[in-house]
């Protein structure tokens, strides 16, 4: 039996930006996806996902007929026909990967809720990648888009900056485990935002980039520098204004959190998933007494390359 795993994602800085070359700084997480490959003696694929609690949620049957992978049985015609496309597009980057695929049953397991925004798709798509000898940048790409930030984060064992230079990925690992990290907690907004929806918007109302982006930079490289809770907050607060102009939607603090006494930052594609709140009072009943009752401390959410060793 063959075993893979990525790592989930979270970027703290550069969102939408980093689609334009800007640099980000992202965060493997603590929580990611396993896949497990098995031979079989059938000439299908049989295909098993469960969540974070063991339970199966999808269960599909694969072949492949004529120069394409097709489906014979499905629990859910919309992720069968997503792992359609992604097997026929892994075919296209190597075609001789049906000696691995076909005769097989697969078994994924997300470590995190599907809602959380953790990359429950960078991270099949890397496992797939692995497995078939693939460059799961150019897999990423053929499928589901964006930076490729979260590829990158899928095999990282610790923080890194990403930065797209000519449609090229630049990734460079950093040491990122702040003195105040018990100052800093992620809650989650109850809801899962669209990455790609998040992109087009950002594509339909960006204009000129090149000074943005250029702070986005700096900021991104003082924060991995910073040593002071005060200071990481006012480079929160700036990125977060700076990305408002930019894509011309309220903050998440302005919108949800205006009496919050402390620094908020979206996480990726604003409106749903994770936010990073720095606060030097530990802010859950504040959340809690909002209905945001989903709250990780620094530890438990981001990798922590000694646990590795």
């Amino acid at each position: 039996m063959d075993r893979f795993y990525s790592h989930g994602k979270l970027m703290l800085t550069g969102e939408y930006v980093v689609l334009d070359g800007a640099k980000a700084l992202a965060l493997p997480t603590s929580f990611g996806q396993h896949m497990t490959v098995r031979k079989t003696s059938e000439d299908t694929i049989n295909w098993v996902s469960k969540d974070h609690s063991s339970h199966t949620w999808f269960h599909g049957t694969f072949e492949f007929r004529d120069h394409s992978f097709s489906c014979s049985s499905s629990t859910n015609t919309d992720i069968s026909d997503r792992l359609i496309s992604i097997l026929n597009k892994a075919y296209t980057l190597n075609t001789k990967m049906l000696d691995l695929v076909v005769g097989t049953e697969v078994t994924t397991l997300l470590e995190f809720p599907q809602d959380w925004g953790l990359g429950s798709s960078s991270t099949l798509i890397n496992n797939i990648a692995t497995w078939l000898n693939i460059n799961p940048y150019e897999l990423l790409e053929l499928t589901f888009g964006g930076s490729g930030y979260d590829i990158a984060c899928a095999s990282a064992s610790e923080g890194i900056t990403f930065q797209l230079i000519g449609r090229k990925p630049k990734v460079s690992q950093i040491e990122f485990d702040p003195i105040f990290k018990s100052d800093l907690y992620f809650v989650h907004l109850n809801e899962k935002q669209d990455s790609r929806e998040g992109i087009l918007h950002y594509r339909n109302t960006k204009s000129n980039l090149k000074t943005v982006i250029a702070e986005i930079d700096t900021i991104t490289d003082a924060m991995i520098k910073s040593s002071d809770l005060k200071r990481f907050q006012d480079l929160i607060d700036s990125h977060e204004m700076l990305i408002s102009r930019c894509i011309q939607l309220n903050t998440v603090k302005a919108r949800l959190f205006p009496d919050f006494e402390g620094s908020i930052k979206s996480l990726g594609a604003w409106g749903g998933d994770f936010i990073l709140v720095a606060s030097a009072s530990n802010p859950k009943s504040y959340f809690e007494s909002k209905g945001f009752p989903t709250i990780l401390n620094y530890d438990e959410m981001i990798l922590n390359k000694k646990a590795l060793q």
